[in-house]
């Protein structure tokens, strides 16, 4: 018996919520079928953001820094950020988290040197705010970014999560629609999606 050789499995926006609908037993009859499909699928990455789940969206980022300016607006994508470094000189120097209340606690905040310490304020618009204070800038943050998992704005995309999650897109979709069309599966779906 011989084997596919195929490792190319991979559906598509409209094969997910079609297979969804039919988890709640249901058929996609119209386009407002597949537009509340869509959306409940896009609430849904933003559950899996605030599960910390999508770890394959991890990328890693850099920002020059600048002489006295202890704060930087990042890219609206940026969740969380996992760990980052300060280079000078080729060496990589680990910064330490500290949390709102400690950086608000930090007494002189227009100290300069090498930065050891940042906190990311967690906005619509990211900020990261460094302490202290940089002293050139030649130095270069690197940091890791846990980043948004991109839109489903298509029925013909394809998803942005690796193959090992397909089983769990398609159980939270279902279990999604669920909650609007099919409340009666919602607890056997919730239970496969857990």
């Amino acid at each position: 018996m011989t084997t596919s050789n195929s490792t190319d499995f991979e559906l598509n926006a409209a094969e997910y919520v079609e297979e969804a609908f039919e988890r709640c037993g249901l058929e996609v009859r119209t386009g407002y079928d597949l537009a509340t499909a869509r959306r409940s699928l896009n609430l849904m990455f933003a559950e899996w953001a605030n599960r910390g789940l999508n770890q394959w969206t991890i990328t890693q980022r850099s920002q020059a820094l600048t002489a006295d300016d202890r704060e930087y607006s990042l890219s609206t994508d940026v969740i969380d950020i996992l760990n980052v470094v300060v280079r000078r000189s080729s060496t990589d120097y680990s910064l330490t988290r500290i949390s709102r209340s400690d950086d608000l606690a930090i007494p002189t905040k227009t100290t300069t040197g090498r930065p050891t310490q940042f906190f990311l304020d967690r906005q619509v618009t990211p900020n990261l705010k460094i302490w202290p204070t940089p002293e050139n800038s030649t130095d270069v943050l690197y940091y890791d970014a846990l980043t948004r998992i991109e839109d489903a704005d298509s029925q013909i995309n394809t998803m942005d999560v690796p193959f090992r999650f397909y089983p769990c897109l398609a159980a939270g979709l279902a279990y999604y629609l669920s909650l609007k069309k099919a409340p009666q599966r919602t607890q056997m779906l919730k239970a496969i999606y857990e």
